[in-house]
């Protein structure tokens, strides 16, 4: 399981790693009973703190997309992969109404703010 951590991003690192675990298991690259690395090993790998990466799959246990067994390790759970793509949808809705938010407190009009929606989709 290839991770990369960004540590100049604003978004934490616990949520980058849960963020690229529910990637992969969307994409069926991790599949149901796959055992994920486990907390030590996950966290020499990204040369993290270990608490970070258990935050991250605590968090992943607790949405219900993964589950630890005591002494065994950590595994996907059997997930609904629209389930997972709505929920990143309407996470994605609440990234994009806060540059709204932003924009229009800096008194960027709606119609720059489409512009440069549209500029950024272009790449």
């Amino acid at each position: 399981m290839k991770m990369i951590i960004n540590t100049s991003l604003m978004v934490p690192i616990y949520e980058q790693i849960t963020d690229q675990i529910k990637t992969l298991i969307r994409n069926g690259e991790l599949k149901e009973n796959d055992n994920l690395p486990s907390v030590r090993t996950l966290s020499k790998e990204l040369k993290i703190s270990a608490l970070t990466v258990k935050k991250a799959y605590d968090s992943l246990e607790s949405e219900g997309f993964t589950v630890t067994v005591h002494g065994k390790g950590t595994y996907v759970a059997a997930t609904n992969p629209e389930l997972l793509l709505e929920e990143q949808k309407k996470e994605l809705e609440a990234d994009l109404e806060q540059a709204i938010q932003k924009g229009r407190r800096c008194g960027i009009s709606d119609e720059d703010i489409r512009t440069l929606f549209e500029l950024v989709l272009e790449g």
